[in-house]
């Protein structure tokens, strides 16, 4: 340790060069202007449509969500859509399986954009293309910039934490006509807790027709419905 370092009282290291830290504080704070500049650029006709789908590690291949899930992702892929998940296992792994189900000519891809965990060490055996993260907030940055379209199946605080990014997002329009399709009873429970609870508070803590972001569905196949119809509206008739 360098006698312009001293331990603070929770045993970190802190330099008492407040000149030096100024530097590197703004040296970041320029790195993330560059980011947000950099990220505005988008190409003129994207090559791929791709919907990311959040849901749960911790569903196991024999339960039948999980099923569900990799049905999901082969009708999606058949059709012509890349698959990106969190790239881990459970829900994450069946999307991605059903991709490579779907896709046995090898058009479109399987796409896994994870963060680094001590237990997660690789990402599971249906990813083809591979990213990495330190951190969860440019994981989310790169999920927005990735997809074309979000579907949401059952999942924990990590699920919750990707979807209330997303409904955000297209709340304030920072990010427009993106679907946001909620499968099965449990995402719809969280719109009917907001609609109780955001809305009837006096002030409303948000609009109403905030709540009619995420679209709500029972079933696999009406989200692949909902897909399908954004797809052949925007990608497929070249509006991008």
């Amino acid at each position: 340790m360098s006698q312009d370092d001293t331990l603070s009282a929770h045993g970190e290291i802190a330099c008492e060069d407040d000149a030096t830290y100024k530097v590197v504080d703004h040296a970041l704070l320029s790195l993330w202007e560059t980011v947000n500049t950099l990220s505005r650029i988008r190409p003129p006709k994207p090559k791929y449509y791709r919907v990311t789908v959040f849901g749960s590690a911790r569903i196991r291949p024999e339960d039948a969500l999980y099923a569900e899930v990799r049905e999901l992702s082969r009708q999606l892929s058949a059709a012509g859509c890349d698959i990106v998940s969190g790239g881990g296992p459970g829900l994450m792994q069946a999307a991605n399986e059903g991709e490579n189900l779907g896709d046995p000519e090898n058009k479109t891809r399987s796409i896994g954009v994870r963060v680094a965990l001590p237990f997660e060490k690789e990402p599971n055996p249906f990813v083809e293309k591979a990213f990495l993260h330190q951190s969860f907030f440019t994981r989310l940055h790169h999920f927005m910039t990735l997809s074309n379209a979000f579907i949401v199946v059952n999942g924990g605080i990590g699920t919750a934490l990707e979807t209330l990014m997303i409904w955000q997002l297209l709340q304030v329009k920072h990010a427009e006509d993106v679907p946001l399709i909620f499968v099965g009873p449990m995402w719809r429970g969280l719109v009917e807790w907001a609609r109780s609870y955001m809305i009837s508070h006096d002030p409303p803590l948000c609009n109403a027709h905030d709540l009619e972001i995420p679209q709500c569905v029972d079933s696999v196949e009406e989200a692949v419905a909902l897909i399908q119809a954004h797809k052949g509206r925007t990608f497929d008739q070249g509006r991008w």
